[in-house]
């Protein structure tokens, strides 16, 4: 094989293959933490800088009436050749308005080396600003932001020979920023193999690569080679205390996890799986067991946790308004313009609490998110759900309505239920969990309308969104959630509707599993949100 040919072969290896990211502890010294945090604020200032001068210049072309004209007609038209024209003369304003990736890279250029930041970590800054600005030009972004005094960014540069490069020493990784030389903390078994398997690619990379090659080749499939890509530092304030975790970026799948006794901890199922998935709940029926269960949970409730967020929130609130008297109008709302605010030592104290309230909260939702997409996987191979659509329940009504008393109806939406038991983020997590282990996730279409449908009678009827628990035509009581998640388990992959037949045929033996999975809760006293069941 010629070495070109090789290069751009090992390079589409590369670009087609897997990746994850082992994430563990640094054994950096105090002195060493600080060093990293320092850095860190440097980035975020010189991003904020980049941030500043990036949005001007985006402002100024969304303000032209004739950006604004072109991107109109780009949407309405379809004939691709008109649409070809039209995003080159929207490429051409961009360029004209100095919004384009050459340009904030070259700006970075001076503010980097004004911060004094290695080059590596200011272009992966610059690219992290464009990906903003570019969520903007194309996607559903409306502003970049900037960040916060106290928020820090990750030190990444995407060059494992660049920024924080890697070596091996006494068959152990050791890691460099700077002069500073670093190595990590193993903790667990899963740990040690990944580490292990890296050190394995590391010895002998040039036959692991030739060998990928050949396999790509020959099968036009991508093993996991563990070839350490790039590392992340990122700097977490946790308990008061200061701590850096080192993120790999690792080529291939992640190494099966085994627990002590050497059995592998999660198991892959096979069958299909119909999964509701509400603001609060998850409703699912599979082959081997239906459930019904609060998302984001894991062990207590974590009712208690958001009581206590809110709590801290609202006394910091009250201590704000009492140190800052002169910043709020008569009727308690804040004053228009520039204000100066001043925070007493209780409110700096409050502050702190409820910040590593909200982390703790998170790190459980979290490992919450990822039990119950294992448990899932554990019992079928095929997911079957609806679209995505968390960030459209986050949004507030528009229009102002009145009930029929003549009363405004309030324009509060699922906000602060999407926030705490995140089931966005739980989607998107089994979404990836099924495609990584050889799964199958399915998003129905939109006409599906699972929570309208009676199999009994065969029509789609109508229901209010109070109505948790209601009677089938033929006079059967069902719980909402569970009978959605039914009528997705029946899902016909050819016509991409409900499978009659089957709703028919599968129902009686699912309905029992139902009913013992009801009186369960209420025998245990479990609160399940949203769903009827009411518990003595």
């Amino acid at each position: 094989m010629v070495d070109e040919e090789y290069k751009k072969l090992l390079k589409q290896f590369h670009k087609l293959s897997d990746r994850h990211v082992l994430v563990v502890e640094t054994d950096m010294s105090s002195s060493a933490i600080q060093k990293v945090v320092t850095l860190s604020n440097k980035i975020r200032k010189a991003g904020n800088e980049l941030v500043g001068l990036m949005r001007k210049n985006y402002d100024q072309l969304m303000r032209t009436k004739r950006y604004r004209k072109l991107l109109k007609l780009y949407g309405s038209t379809e004939d691709k050749k008109k649409r070809r024209e039209l995003a080159n003369q929207l490429n051409e304003m961009q360029k004209q308005y100095n919004v384009t990736w050459a340009y904030c890279r070259t700006s970075m250029i001076p503010i980097g080396k004004k911060y004094g930041i290695d080059a590596v970590f200011a272009l992966t800054k610059a690219e992290d600003v464009w990906q903003g600005i570019e969520k903007c030009l194309y996607g559903n972004g409306i502003n970049i932001h900037f960040s916060k005094y106290g928020e820090l960014p990750c030190i990444r540069a995407k060059q494992i020979n660049r920024g924080i490069p890697i070596s091996v020493k006494e068959n152990k990784l050791q890691f460099k920023l700077g002069k500073t030389a670093f190595g990590i903390q193993i903790k667990d078994r899963f740990q040690n193999d990944e580490v292990n398997a890296v050190l394995s690619y590391l010895s002998e990379p040039k036959i692991i690569d030739k060998k990928a090659v050949e396999t790509f080749i020959e099968n036009a499939c991508c093993m996991d080679t563990y070839r350490p890509c790039y590392a992340t530092l990122v700097p977490k304030l946790i308990r008061g205390r200061y701590r850096v975790n080192l993120h790999i970026t690792i080529e291939g799948k992640a190494v099966p996890k085994y627990d002590r006794f050497g059995n592998q901890r999660h198991k892959l199922g096979k069958g299909i799986i119909g999964a509701d998935i509400g603001t609060q709940t998850v409703a699912y029926t599979s082959d081997a067991e239906v459930g019904l269960k609060n998302l984001s949970e894991r062990g207590n409730s974590i009712q208690t946790s958001e009581r206590k967020e809110r709590l801290l929130y609202r006394a910091m609130e009250r201590s704000r308004r009492e140190t800052n008297p002169q910043n709020y109008n008569e009727d308690g709302t804040v004053k228009k313009g520039h204000k100066r605010w001043k925070y007493s030592n209780r409110y700096k104290k409050l502050k702190a609490r409820h910040t590593e309230l909200c982390r703790i909260n998170a790190v459980n939702r979290q490992l919450a998110i990822n039990e119950d997409a294992n448990h899932l996987r554990s019992i079928g191979d095929t997911f079957i759900t609806e679209p995505k659509n968390a960030g459209k329940l986050m949004k507030r009504a528009k229009e102002t309505t009145k009930d029929s008393k003549g009363r405004f109806n309030r324009k509060k939406r699922f906000g602060r239920s999407v926030k705490n038991r995140c089931p966005g983020g739980f989607q998107t997590t089994v979404e990836k969990k099924f495609k990584v282990t050889g799964g199958t996730y399915i998003e129905v279409p939109n006409n599906y309308r699972a929570s309208q449908y009676d199999h009994t009678s065969d029509d789609y009827i109508k229901k209010k969104l109070s109505d948790r628990l209601y009677k089938l035509r033929d006079g059967t009581e069902v719980q909402r959630d569970w009978y959605s998640s039914f009528l997705l388990y029946c899902y016909d992959y050819k016509t991409q509707s409900i499978d009659k037949e089957k709703c028919t045929a599968e129902f009686s033996r699912h309905y029992d599993r139902e009913k013992d999975l009801i009186s369960w809760i209420r025998e245990n006293r479990i609160k399940i949100m949203n769903s009827g069941i009411k518990v003595a």
